[in-house]
Protein backbone atom coordinates (compact mmCIF):
# COMPACT_ATOMS: atom_id res chain seq x y z
CA UNK A 1 0.00 0.00 0.00
CA UNK A 2 1.69 3.12 -1.14
CA UNK A 3 2.16 6.22 1.42
CA UNK A 4 -0.81 8.14 -0.01
CA UNK A 5 -2.85 5.62 0.56
CA UNK A 6 -1.66 5.08 3.96
CA UNK A 7 -2.77 8.91 4.49
CA UNK A 8 -6.19 8.55 3.01
CA UNK A 9 -6.96 5.66 5.60
CA UNK A 10 -5.67 7.31 8.36
CA UNK A 11 -8.22 10.19 7.67
CA UNK A 12 -10.66 8.29 7.34
CA UNK A 13 -10.13 6.82 10.58
CA UNK A 14 -10.55 9.54 12.26
CA UNK A 15 -13.09 11.19 10.24
CA UNK A 16 -15.33 8.19 10.86
CA UNK A 17 -14.26 7.48 14.91
CA UNK A 18 -15.56 11.72 14.98
CA UNK A 19 -18.87 10.64 13.12
CA UNK A 20 -19.27 7.24 15.06
CA UNK A 21 -18.97 9.70 18.72
CA UNK A 22 -21.61 12.04 17.19
CA UNK A 23 -23.97 9.13 16.13
CA UNK A 24 -23.03 7.89 20.05
CA UNK A 25 -24.18 10.91 21.27
CA UNK A 26 -27.15 11.79 19.55
CA UNK A 27 -28.68 7.99 19.86
CA UNK A 28 -27.23 6.45 22.60
CA UNK A 29 -26.26 9.11 24.91
CA UNK A 30 -23.37 8.14 27.62
CA UNK A 31 -24.10 4.41 27.37
CA UNK A 32 -20.80 2.33 26.35
CA UNK A 33 -20.55 1.11 22.26
CA UNK A 34 -20.23 -2.27 21.54
CA UNK A 35 -18.71 -4.15 18.65
CA UNK A 36 -18.86 -7.37 18.15
CA UNK A 37 -16.10 -8.90 15.60
CA UNK A 38 -16.63 -12.56 14.69
CA UNK A 39 -13.07 -14.01 13.45
CA UNK A 40 -11.77 -17.27 13.21
CA UNK A 41 -9.19 -19.60 15.25
CA UNK A 42 -5.26 -18.40 14.61
CA UNK A 43 -6.56 -14.39 15.61
CA UNK A 44 -7.40 -14.15 19.33
CA UNK A 45 -3.86 -12.57 20.45
CA UNK A 46 -3.86 -10.90 17.71
CA UNK A 47 -7.26 -9.28 17.72
CA UNK A 48 -6.43 -8.91 21.81
CA UNK A 49 -3.52 -5.96 20.99
CA UNK A 50 -5.35 -4.48 17.99
CA UNK A 51 -8.66 -3.77 20.18
CA UNK A 52 -6.07 -2.54 22.50
CA UNK A 53 -4.82 0.05 20.01
CA UNK A 54 -8.09 0.81 18.26
CA UNK A 55 -9.98 1.56 22.11
CA UNK A 56 -6.80 4.04 23.12
CA UNK A 57 -7.05 5.95 19.45
CA UNK A 58 -10.68 5.89 20.23
CA UNK A 59 -10.39 7.26 23.79
CA UNK A 60 -8.52 10.02 22.83
CA UNK A 61 -11.10 11.90 20.72
CA UNK A 62 -14.55 10.49 22.35
CA UNK A 63 -16.19 10.21 25.79
CA UNK A 64 -18.30 6.97 25.47
CA UNK A 65 -17.00 4.32 26.13
CA UNK A 66 -16.10 1.32 24.18
CA UNK A 67 -16.65 -2.39 24.05
CA UNK A 68 -14.76 -4.67 21.52
CA UNK A 69 -15.97 -8.59 22.06
CA UNK A 70 -14.54 -11.18 20.31
CA UNK A 71 -15.95 -14.53 18.90
CA UNK A 72 -13.68 -17.72 17.39
CA UNK A 73 -13.43 -20.64 16.15
CA UNK A 74 -13.09 -21.88 12.96
CA UNK A 75 -13.76 -20.03 10.08
CA UNK A 76 -16.38 -22.12 8.00
CA UNK A 77 -18.20 -22.84 11.79
CA UNK A 78 -18.10 -18.63 12.32
CA UNK A 79 -19.61 -18.26 8.89
CA UNK A 80 -22.53 -20.60 9.25
CA UNK A 81 -23.47 -19.27 13.17
CA UNK A 82 -23.42 -15.28 11.24
CA UNK A 83 -25.68 -16.79 8.63
CA UNK A 84 -28.11 -18.81 11.31
CA UNK A 85 -28.21 -15.44 13.85
CA UNK A 86 -24.66 -14.51 15.29
CA UNK A 87 -24.99 -10.85 15.65
CA UNK A 88 -21.72 -9.21 14.11
CA UNK A 89 -20.90 -6.13 13.54
CA UNK A 90 -17.56 -7.15 11.82
CA UNK A 91 -15.95 -10.56 10.11
CA UNK A 92 -12.57 -11.32 9.63
CA UNK A 93 -12.49 -14.62 8.45
CA UNK A 94 -9.81 -17.37 6.87
CA UNK A 95 -11.05 -16.51 3.35
CA UNK A 96 -13.76 -14.80 1.34
CA UNK A 97 -15.42 -17.81 0.41
CA UNK A 98 -17.18 -17.68 3.55
CA UNK A 99 -17.75 -14.16 3.95
CA UNK A 100 -19.82 -14.51 0.12
CA UNK A 101 -21.71 -17.42 1.85
CA UNK A 102 -22.76 -14.87 4.53
CA UNK A 103 -23.71 -12.47 1.94
CA UNK A 104 -25.51 -14.74 -0.39
CA UNK A 105 -27.77 -16.54 2.11
CA UNK A 106 -28.25 -13.72 3.72
CA UNK A 107 -27.75 -10.71 1.91
CA UNK A 108 -26.54 -8.71 5.51
CA UNK A 109 -23.60 -7.42 3.53
CA UNK A 110 -23.62 -6.87 -0.45
CA UNK A 111 -21.99 -9.29 -2.43
CA UNK A 112 -19.33 -6.63 -3.86
CA UNK A 113 -18.02 -6.11 0.04
CA UNK A 114 -14.60 -7.56 -1.34
CA UNK A 115 -14.20 -4.06 -3.35
CA UNK A 116 -14.21 -1.63 -0.02
CA UNK A 117 -11.01 -2.29 1.16
CA UNK A 118 -7.67 -1.85 -0.06
CA UNK A 119 -6.52 -5.24 -1.53
CA UNK A 120 -9.69 -7.03 -1.94
CA UNK A 121 -10.03 -6.51 1.78
CA UNK A 122 -7.08 -8.43 3.15
CA UNK A 123 -5.40 -5.89 5.34
CA UNK A 124 -2.58 -8.66 5.95
CA UNK A 125 -1.71 -11.85 4.39
CA UNK A 126 0.12 -15.22 5.97
CA UNK A 127 1.25 -18.49 4.44
CA UNK A 128 1.19 -22.31 5.37
CA UNK A 129 4.62 -23.85 7.14
CA UNK A 130 5.29 -27.10 9.11
CA UNK A 131 5.83 -27.09 12.82
CA UNK A 132 8.26 -29.89 13.83
CA UNK A 133 9.21 -31.87 16.70
CA UNK A 134 12.80 -30.22 18.43
CA UNK A 135 15.16 -31.62 16.60
CA UNK A 136 12.99 -32.79 13.60
CA UNK A 137 13.73 -35.87 14.38
CA UNK A 138 12.21 -37.29 11.28
CA UNK A 139 13.97 -35.02 8.87
CA UNK A 140 10.58 -33.40 7.43
CA UNK A 141 12.16 -30.67 5.01
CA UNK A 142 9.39 -29.99 2.04
CA UNK A 143 6.17 -31.39 0.72
CA UNK A 144 6.93 -34.60 -0.26
CA UNK A 145 8.09 -35.70 3.19
CA UNK A 146 4.36 -35.50 4.26
CA UNK A 147 3.65 -38.61 2.25
CA UNK A 148 6.20 -41.06 3.20
CA UNK A 149 5.46 -43.93 5.15
CA UNK A 150 5.44 -43.73 8.86
CA UNK A 151 5.04 -39.67 9.03
CA UNK A 152 2.23 -38.30 10.62
CA UNK A 153 0.48 -34.83 9.74
CA UNK A 154 -1.91 -33.00 11.77
CA UNK A 155 -4.02 -30.47 10.00
CA UNK A 156 -7.69 -29.43 11.19
CA UNK A 157 -11.13 -30.24 8.74
CA UNK A 158 -11.25 -28.42 5.92
CA UNK A 159 -14.92 -28.89 6.17
CA UNK A 160 -15.13 -26.34 8.81
CA UNK A 161 -11.56 -25.03 9.13
CA UNK A 162 -10.26 -22.10 6.63
CA UNK A 163 -7.01 -22.89 7.80
CA UNK A 164 -7.37 -26.06 6.61
CA UNK A 165 -8.42 -25.41 3.32
CA UNK A 166 -5.35 -23.15 2.73
CA UNK A 167 -3.64 -25.99 4.24
CA UNK A 168 -5.07 -28.82 1.69
CA UNK A 169 -4.52 -25.86 -1.22
CA UNK A 170 -1.16 -25.13 -0.56
CA UNK A 171 -0.20 -28.90 -0.61
CA UNK A 172 -2.41 -29.21 -3.94
CA UNK A 173 -0.91 -26.57 -5.67
CA UNK A 174 2.63 -27.84 -4.79
CA UNK A 175 2.02 -30.78 -6.25
CA UNK A 176 0.41 -29.06 -9.27
CA UNK A 177 3.47 -27.02 -9.56
CA UNK A 178 5.98 -29.50 -10.05
CA UNK A 179 7.22 -30.30 -13.61
CA UNK A 180 4.56 -32.46 -15.26
CA UNK A 181 2.36 -31.50 -12.53
CA UNK A 182 -1.11 -31.72 -13.29
CA UNK A 183 -5.17 -31.53 -11.50
CA UNK A 184 -4.93 -35.62 -11.15
CA UNK A 185 -1.79 -35.94 -9.51
CA UNK A 186 -1.96 -33.22 -7.16
CA UNK A 187 -5.34 -34.50 -5.99
CA UNK A 188 -3.45 -37.86 -5.75
CA UNK A 189 -0.53 -36.10 -3.83
CA UNK A 190 -3.53 -34.69 -1.39
CA UNK A 191 -5.19 -37.94 -1.06
CA UNK A 192 -1.76 -39.56 0.21
CA UNK A 193 -0.93 -36.65 2.66
CA UNK A 194 -4.28 -37.51 3.89
CA UNK A 195 -3.96 -41.19 4.54
CA UNK A 196 -1.12 -39.68 6.95
CA UNK A 197 -3.66 -37.84 9.07
CA UNK A 198 -4.62 -39.49 12.57
CA UNK A 199 -7.14 -37.12 13.45
CA UNK A 200 -9.41 -33.73 11.91
CA UNK A 201 -9.54 -31.28 14.41
CA UNK A 202 -12.59 -28.71 14.00
CA UNK A 203 -10.30 -25.93 13.96
CA UNK A 204 -6.30 -24.74 13.29
CA UNK A 205 -6.05 -24.06 17.31
CA UNK A 206 -7.46 -27.43 17.93
CA UNK A 207 -4.68 -28.71 15.69
CA UNK A 208 -1.95 -26.80 17.57
CA UNK A 209 -3.22 -28.39 20.85
CA UNK A 210 -3.43 -31.65 19.12
CA UNK A 211 0.25 -31.39 18.34
CA UNK A 212 1.90 -29.71 20.86
CA UNK A 213 -0.18 -30.73 24.14
CA UNK A 214 -1.75 -34.05 23.26
CA UNK A 215 1.59 -34.92 21.60
CA UNK A 216 0.10 -36.43 18.29
CA UNK A 217 1.61 -36.34 14.93
CA UNK A 218 5.41 -35.54 13.64
CA UNK A 219 4.46 -32.68 11.65
CA UNK A 220 1.71 -29.91 11.97
CA UNK A 221 0.59 -28.07 8.80
CA UNK A 222 -0.47 -24.35 10.57
CA UNK A 223 -0.33 -20.60 9.25
CA UNK A 224 3.33 -18.63 10.03
CA UNK A 225 1.43 -16.54 12.28
CA UNK A 226 -0.05 -19.40 14.08
CA UNK A 227 3.30 -21.56 14.40
CA UNK A 228 5.09 -18.64 15.99
CA UNK A 229 2.04 -17.59 18.11
CA UNK A 230 2.11 -21.12 19.51
CA UNK A 231 5.94 -21.71 20.22
CA UNK A 232 5.97 -18.31 22.01
CA UNK A 233 3.26 -19.82 24.53
CA UNK A 234 4.35 -23.19 24.62
CA UNK A 235 4.95 -23.23 28.05
CA UNK A 236 7.50 -25.95 28.39
CA UNK A 237 6.28 -27.64 24.62
CA UNK A 238 8.89 -27.46 22.47
CA UNK A 239 8.75 -27.44 18.45
CA UNK A 240 10.74 -26.14 15.10
CA UNK A 241 9.23 -24.27 12.35
CA UNK A 242 10.11 -25.51 8.82
CA UNK A 243 9.52 -23.24 6.17
CA UNK A 244 8.88 -24.90 2.52
CA UNK A 245 10.31 -24.78 -0.68
CA UNK A 246 6.76 -23.39 -1.82
CA UNK A 247 3.65 -22.53 0.17
CA UNK A 248 0.25 -20.27 -0.32
CA UNK A 249 -0.42 -16.83 0.36
CA UNK A 250 -3.14 -17.37 2.15
CA UNK A 251 -5.70 -14.29 2.62
CA UNK A 252 -8.04 -13.54 5.36
CA UNK A 253 -10.41 -11.01 4.16
CA UNK A 254 -12.50 -8.59 6.74
CA UNK A 255 -15.86 -7.03 5.88
CA UNK A 256 -18.61 -4.69 7.50
CA UNK A 257 -21.88 -6.68 8.14
CA UNK A 258 -23.88 -3.70 7.72
CA UNK A 259 -27.50 -4.38 8.13
CA UNK A 260 -25.96 -5.08 12.03
CA UNK A 261 -23.68 -2.96 12.04
CA UNK A 262 -26.63 -0.59 11.06
CA UNK A 263 -29.31 -1.90 13.76
CA UNK A 264 -26.70 -1.86 16.53
CA UNK A 265 -26.31 1.99 15.40
CA UNK A 266 -22.28 1.17 14.86
CA UNK A 267 -21.89 1.15 11.36
CA UNK A 268 -19.57 3.74 11.02
CA UNK A 269 -17.57 2.25 13.58
CA UNK A 270 -17.18 -0.84 12.17
CA UNK A 271 -16.10 0.87 9.19
CA UNK A 272 -13.29 2.43 10.79
CA UNK A 273 -12.23 -0.51 13.33
CA UNK A 274 -11.10 -2.12 9.45
CA UNK A 275 -9.98 0.92 8.36
CA UNK A 276 -7.83 0.85 11.33
CA UNK A 277 -6.20 -2.35 10.20
CA UNK A 278 -3.99 -0.80 7.05
CA UNK A 279 -2.56 1.84 9.25
CA UNK A 280 0.98 1.85 10.07
CA UNK A 281 0.15 1.27 13.88
CA UNK A 282 -1.79 -1.71 12.82
CA UNK A 283 0.27 -3.31 10.40
CA UNK A 284 3.28 -3.27 12.47
CA UNK A 285 0.82 -5.05 15.68
CA UNK A 286 -0.06 -7.54 13.03
CA UNK A 287 3.82 -8.14 11.77
CA UNK A 288 4.83 -8.59 15.46
CA UNK A 289 1.96 -11.53 15.18
CA UNK A 290 3.85 -13.00 12.14
CA UNK A 291 1.05 -11.89 9.35
CA UNK A 292 2.60 -10.51 6.16
CA UNK A 293 1.58 -6.48 6.52
CA UNK A 294 0.41 -5.09 3.10
CA UNK A 295 2.01 -1.82 4.05
CA UNK A 296 5.62 -1.59 2.66
CA UNK A 297 8.18 -1.39 5.39
CA UNK A 298 5.90 -2.56 8.54
CA UNK A 299 7.99 -5.51 9.49
CA UNK A 300 11.26 -3.50 8.98
CA UNK A 301 10.06 -1.34 11.59
CA UNK A 302 8.60 -3.33 13.89
CA UNK A 303 11.75 -5.42 14.08
CA UNK A 304 10.10 -8.90 12.22
CA UNK A 305 12.29 -10.55 9.15
CA UNK A 306 9.98 -12.88 7.76
CA UNK A 307 11.98 -16.04 5.67
CA UNK A 308 11.67 -15.79 1.58
CA UNK A 309 9.41 -18.56 0.44
CA UNK A 310 8.09 -18.77 -2.97
CA UNK A 311 4.50 -18.23 -2.69
CA UNK A 312 1.41 -19.08 -5.14
CA UNK A 313 -1.61 -17.58 -4.90
CA UNK A 314 -5.41 -18.93 -5.24
CA UNK A 315 -5.91 -17.64 -8.75
CA UNK A 316 -2.77 -19.98 -9.87
CA UNK A 317 -3.94 -22.93 -9.08
CA UNK A 318 -7.78 -23.08 -9.03
CA UNK A 319 -9.01 -19.52 -9.98
CA UNK A 320 -11.33 -18.61 -7.96
CA UNK A 321 -12.86 -19.95 -4.37
CA UNK A 322 -16.27 -20.62 -6.30
CA UNK A 323 -13.92 -23.08 -8.13
CA UNK A 324 -12.18 -24.40 -5.56
CA UNK A 325 -14.82 -25.54 -3.63
CA UNK A 326 -16.86 -27.21 -6.06
CA UNK A 327 -13.81 -29.16 -6.93
CA UNK A 328 -12.87 -29.84 -3.39
CA UNK A 329 -14.76 -29.31 -0.35
CA UNK A 330 -18.77 -29.61 -1.74
CA UNK A 331 -20.57 -32.37 -1.07
CA UNK A 332 -18.88 -35.29 -2.85
CA UNK A 333 -16.09 -33.31 -3.76
CA UNK A 334 -12.58 -34.69 -3.79
CA UNK A 335 -11.81 -33.73 0.30
CA UNK A 336 -15.28 -36.14 0.55
CA UNK A 337 -13.99 -38.70 -1.98
CA UNK A 338 -10.75 -38.99 -0.26
CA UNK A 339 -12.25 -39.65 3.28
CA UNK A 340 -14.12 -42.23 1.95
CA UNK A 341 -10.84 -43.66 0.42
CA UNK A 342 -9.19 -43.33 3.93
CA UNK A 343 -7.76 -46.89 5.48
CA UNK A 344 -9.78 -47.60 8.21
Amino acid sequence: MTSLMARIVRVGLYGSLLLGALLATTCTGPHRLSLLNVSFDPTREFFGEINAAFQKNWAATNATALRIQQSHGGSAKQARAVIDGLDADVVTLALGQDIDRISAETGILPSDWQQRLPNRSTPYTSTVVFMVRKGNPKNILDWPDLVRSGVQVITPNPKSSGGARWNYLAAYGWARRQPGGDDRNAREFVARMFQNVPVLDSGARGATVTFLQRGIGDVLLTWESEAHQALSHAEGLSGEIVTPSESIVAEPPVAVIDRNARKHGVLPLAESYLRFLYTEEAQMIAARHYFRPQLENAAAKAGVHFPSIVRFTLAEICGDWQAAHAAHFATDGWFDQIQSRRKP
